[in-house]
């Protein structure tokens, strides 16, 4: 069975996805990571694969860039393709003076400026959340690499380009780094009763210098891959 924007057969997608939000990124995973790989879905260019890591089946796909993008891909996986855990991994924006370029942030919880959970008609404010299970094998993984990592609150927001007394904002409660996508994730994995993390790799510093080349964003998060998968066969 097929969708509108994935081109896969029932049983062509493994349980636990990695999901970036760049499709050749998913590529890069598939082709240095994954065994037996083939590939799903070539539909809009958003790329999907699945291969064996360490004899367990594991699918990568791409997610596009936003909330309404990630929530499609997601939606059609969690209840068209049987897939149970979605691991994002994807790059964000460092805002905790605590976080540096490179570091891992483990996405506990995703505040959000979108109104994206309006759909659910909830008589007052969700807080989506991550799955523990998920959340806890990602923490092990990271110990096990040895990568610098932070548990906490992601920023999902609507907005790149935003006013810099906003990012502030949310930096004074706390809040570990900004992307935009897991907050809707989250969401699609709780309405559905499956399983959703998000890991992501700091790629600039929102209110510091320092940035990496999308280049480098592409190809070279290999730490934050390394967790995502073994996350992935483990939890």
């Amino acid at each position: 069975m097929s969708t509108p924007h994935n081109a896969a057969n029932k049983g062509d997608i493994a349980p636990v996805v990695l999901m970036p939000g760049d499709p050749l990124r998913a590529k890069y995973v598939a082709e240095h990571y994954l065994e037996g790989v083939t590939c799903f879905n070539q539909v809009r260019n958003m790329f999907g694969y699945t291969g064996t890591y360490k004899g367990h089946d594991v699918s990568v796909m791409g997610s596009g860039m936003g909330m309404p993008s990630i929530a499609i891909y997601s939606y059609e996986l969690y209840h068209f393709y049987d897939v149970d855990a979605i691991i994002r991994i994807g790059s964000a924006g460092g805002l905790a003076p605590q976080v540096h370029l490179r570091d891992l942030v483990i996405g506990q919880g995703a505040c959000t400026d979108s109104n994206f959970a309006a759909q659910y008609g909830l008589p007052g404010t969700i807080a989506p959340i991550a799955d523990f299970g998920l959340l806890r094998a990602a923490v092990e993984a990271a110990e096990k690499v040895g990568v610098p990592y932070h548990v906490g609150n992601l920023l999902s927001s609507d907005v790149f380009y935003c006013k810099r007394s906003a990012s502030e904002a949310w930096a004074g409660m706390g809040v570990l780094a900004v992307e935009m996508e897991a907050a809707a994730l989250y969401l699609n994995a709780i309405a559905a009763g499956k399983r959703a993390l998000g890991i992501m790799t700091v790629s600039d510093l929102v209110l510091a210098d320092g940035s990496l080349s999308a280049d480098e964003r592409q190809n070279t998060f290999t730490q934050m891959m390394e967790v995502a998968l073994e996350t992935a066969i483990s939890a």
